[in-house]
């Protein structure tokens, strides 16, 4: 996972990143945003745009958001609450729109 999303983006949302993406990688949850990581290219068009500093690199992360490493991907792997299948990697957060449900790490922040 190249980049990710730290706590400072919960009830935040921004959504610079969103717009700084070249290809659509950035998903909407309910109180956060998340990097698809096997869509993310590595770029890091998004990591200046984000007014909170809440992205950045998975190997660079704080040890206060090492936890929102493996939680970025879970969004993404498992089935979030609600939906019975996991979210996988559908070609572009655009064509999903905001999908108004978090991880349990971010639901329960």
């Amino acid at each position: 996972m190249p980049y990710v999303i730290g706590s400072e983006c919960i009830d935040t949302t921004d959504k610079s990143c969103v717009d700084e993406c070249p290809v659509d990688c950035i998903y909407e949850g309910d109180r956060k945003l998340y990097i698809n990581p096997r869509e993310c290219i590595d770029c890091g068009a998004c990591e200046p745009v984000c007014p909170v500093e809440a992205i950045t690199q998975d190997r660079r992360v704080s040890d206060e958001n090492e936890a929102h490493v493996a939680d970025n991907r879970r969004f993404f792997v498992d089935p979030l609450p609600g939906r019975d299948a996991p979210l996988g990697s559908p070609g572009g957060a655009s064509a999903v729109g905001r999908l108004g449900v978090d991880t349990e790490l971010v639901a329960g922040a």
